[in-house]
């Protein structure tokens, strides 16, 4: 192959390659006459040879020896050669190489030079490539250019500005005036950049935020002549006016309009005309539909405006580009909450959604339609919650049967349905339900004690039915053996008259123990159920110690030590039997948190023993067994306490409590330990992550009661949507969490989100609060558990 080829036949070679190997060969034949031309002196063909530099590079291959020949290039007195010679600079130089340094004085050079086209080489290759370094150089050559006279070359000049901003955010100050004067040229170009640039400005600098909200006027006035001007062939795009420019300017003006009252009445008879003059049956106008919502949302609008913005989103919903449905959902979902009647006006839509076959497009779907759940619509939105969950995809199962969990223990019209439709979701989706499901229906069946006949034998007959869902054959054990008696008696009057005899249920019970379907938790269920009938019936006593004591050598550690608990109960303490063995009595709640969105709020049992800090009260001292069954109850726990935490206890003069029993603090597990009281004190960061953070804000209102506020503020570019907190704390202390300020926080730290929690802690143990964080950001779910071991002050 002749070095002196053309490019047109050196690319005709290469895709003619058969193989890769053949490709290679033909690319590292002609570098290596590329190399060769490159080494001297004169050498006419420059621009040709680095022009096929370029095109290997941009098939992958190595290309970097091109760089010195870059800038010989650029210093090159002849545009041809100076155009190759920019454009390779941009694609093999970047701002971490020294050979970029070389170029600074060329491109000083041709930023002064009489024909514009070399200028606006000069000016891409700043804005594509230049280094801080480059750029405070070369910032008063940029800020000259801006106030040129020349069209051309102050919209390259404004878009260079915008680099040299985003690299060095302390020279925003010297093209703040210039970018202000841009406003009043009539070309779009122009206008375009000027935009750009004061958007960046704007986002970067508070005090240039305020200084340009003085522009609301200028930018409202270009505005009205995009969207009211006539046929432009120059810059109609499908029947809109510069659509580019219009959503610039709209982006500009939600900025400008943020938390600004003056700034939002200036443009809201605009975003009015915008919203019903523009066209939305062409994707050009849904494009400037969208931003004018967006708009709208985001500034102090009146609230006929936002209702007009709710509509157009409706609309979109309507639409057959999915990409339009999805990017309403996302705008409805996070304004769901401070617009909610508005958005409910369009609540069939959303739901129609949910038959959507795209699975981006369902899923946000299902987000909104949990959101929309209240006590007014709960039961027309919950048959559709629960038919969608019968027909949807795997990865949604889980989502929605939470959702459906949450929304149900909020709005719930009875305590009978709450537990109708809990038992439909496991019926249905027993698999895919979170772990404190189980035992959160096990607290609610138990408060409810009117329904415990009506809820035994729905139960029973939906473990005859099937027994592969777990947590539903799980709390169905738990029944039977609580309630095994009415189950028996079958005198419910709430469902149809049924005769269960004691077979039929040691039976149902011996299925379960036996089916291979069945989890080791699962087992033990039933094992506990089955000794649990032994003082609830009378006839098969020796049936149910048979079945215990083959579990005695069961394989499954677990389930034998269960059984030969029990085999010690007939055995050794059949006298005791009766009292271990009565009905549970009623479980306190511990947690009211409740969110309407992915999960509620929870209470952690398992809270992991804290390390005593400087400054906090240390642990009372306790027996040995004692301590070490503390431990192992709060779980965690890896290593026994040491006896040198012991003697620096002794040693500093506290409390020795050794009068307690084994059994006398079991129900308070983090008893033992001694408050200090507080009044108020500094609020505290308790979580700093990946830009999100949470601090904590202690007020002491009683002996006993104090109040926690916990402020949410995020420092990403994007915003964070559906933020929520949860909280748990031990058994003996009462949680209860207000209403938040919002599930939304703006990039930034725009604004903030706080949480009110108010504690009563009856015992005075001390405090211990276990946090879950979720939120969305760019798209992705995220979740994150902090554990607070102490509160300022206390």
């Amino acid at each position: 192959m002749s070095p002196s080829i053309p490019l047109q036949e050196m690319i005709r070679a290469i895709r003619s390659a058969r193989t890769q190997c053949e490709e290679r060969g033909v690319i590292q034949r002609e570098c290596a006459a590329i190399r060769a031309q490159f080494r001297q002196a004169d050498n006419g063909a420059r621009s040709h040879n680095l022009a096929k530099l370029l095109y290997v590079h941009m098939l992958g291959y190595p290309a970097h020896f091109g760089q010195m020949e870059c800038v010989r290039m650029i210093a090159s007195p002849r545009y041809s050669e100076k155009r190759v010679g920019y454009l390779g600079a941009m694609m093999l130089l970047d701002e971490k190489q020294d050979a970029s340094l070389l170029i600074t004085n060329s491109i000083k050079n041709d930023l002064s030079h009489s024909n514009q086209y070399v200028q606006s080489l000069a000016l891409c290759t700043l804005a594509c490539m230049g280094s801080a370094e480059m750029c405070r150089d070369l910032a008063p050559e940029i800020d000259r250019l801006l106030r040129a006279s020349n069209s051309y070359i102050k919209k390259k000049a404004a878009l260079c500005a915008v680099h040299i901003v985003r690299k060095v955010h302390e020279l925003g100050e010297l093209f703040a005036p210039a970018a202000r004067s841009l406003l009043t040229e009539k070309n779009h170009g122009v206008l375009h950049g000027a935009v750009v640039l004061i958007t960046e400005l704007c986002e970067r600098n508070p005090e240039a935020l305020e200084r340009f909200r003085k522009t609301v006027p200028d930018l409202v006035q270009i505005m009205k002549g995009l969207v009211i001007s006539g046929y432009s062939p120059e810059h109609d795009v499908a029947g809109i006016s510069d659509p580019f420019l219009q959503v610039r300017i709209l982006r500009l003006l939600r900025i400008l309009g943020r938390h600004n009252e003056t700034a939002s009445d200036a443009m809201n008879d605009l975003l009015a005309q915008v919203a019903t003059n523009t066209d939305s049956t062409k994707t050009v106008g849904n494009a400037v539909l969208y931003e004018t919502v967006l708009t709208v949302l985001d500034i102090k609008s009146e609230s006929g405006l936002r209702v007009l913005a709710v509509n157009i989103l409706g609309r979109f919903l309507l639409n057959n580009d999915r990409n339009i449905r999805y990017i309403a959902m996302m705008s409805l979902q996070k304004i769901v909450g401070t617009d909610h009647n508005a958005v409910q006006r369009h609540r069939g839509t959303i739901v129609d959604c949910l038959k959507d076959h795209d699975a981006s497009v369902k899923r946000r779907a299902l987000e909104l339609s949990l959101a929309l759940v209240s006590a007014s619509n709960i039961r027309s939105m919950m048959k559709e919650l629960l038919l969608f969950l019968s027909s949807c995809p795997p990865e949604l199962r889980a989502q929605t049967a939470s959702g459906i969990f949450n929304a149900a223990e909020r709005y719930a019209p009875s305590q009978r349905w709450h537990i109708d439709t809990i038992l439909h979701v496991l019926t249905t989706a027993g698999g895919d339900v979170r772990d404190e499901t189980v035992p959160n229906l096990i607290q609610l069946i138990t408060n409810t004690s009117e329904l415990h006949c009506y809820t035994v034998h729905k139960l029973y007959r939906a473990l005859l039915t099937d027994i592969s869902q777990q947590p539903l054959v799980q709390v169905a054990c738990w029944c039977i053996g609580e309630y095994g008696d009415l189950l028996l008696k079958g005198e419910c009057q709430e469902t149809e008259p049924a005769q269960v005899t004691e077979d039929d249920v040691l039976d149902s019970l011996e299925t379960v123990l036996q089916s291979h379907m069945s989890a080791p938790a699962t087992r033990g269920f039933a094992l506990t159920a089955t000794m649990k009938l032994s003082t609830r019936i009378t006839d098969n006593v020796d049936r149910i110690r048979s079945i215990v004591s083959i579990y005695g050598s069961c394989i499954d550690v677990e389930l034998q030590q269960r059984a030969v608990e029990y085999n010690a109960l007939f055995k050794k303490y059949d006298h005791m039997r009766a009292a271990v063995l009565e009905r549970m009595p009623v479980i306190e709640k511990n947690s009211l948190g409740q969110t309407n969105g992915d999960f509620a709020g929870e209470a952690i049992k398992a809270i992991q023993p804290a390390i005593v800090k400087q400054g906090e009260p240390p642990l009372l001292l306790q027996p040995a067994n004692q301590v070490c069954d503390l431990l192992d109850l709060l779980g965690g726990s890896e290593e026994p306490l040491q006896p040198s935490s012991v003697q620096s206890g002794t040693a500093s003069g506290l409390p020795i409590n050794n009068s307690s029993t084994a059994g006398g603090d079991l129900l308070d597990l983090l008893g033992g330990f001694e408050p200090t009281p507080a009044a108020q004190a500094p609020a505290v960061t308790v979580y700093e992550k990946d830009g999100v953070n949470l601090t904590l804000l202690c007020e002491k209102h009683s002996d006993t009661g104090l109040t926690v506020t916990l402020t949410a503020s995020n420092s990403n570019d994007s915003d964070i949507s559906s933020f929520t907190l949860q909280a748990a704390v031990p058994k003996s202390v009462q949680l209860h969490m207000k209403a938040p300020s919002g599930d939304f926080l703006p990039a930034r730290g725009a604004a903030k989100v706080t949480q009110m929690v108010v504690l009563n802690n009856p015992n005075k143990v001390n405090l211990k609060m276990r946090v879950r964080i979720s939120y969305t950001s760019q798209g992705s779910a995220c979740q994150d558990t902090v554990q607070i071991d102490s509160f300022p002050g206390l």
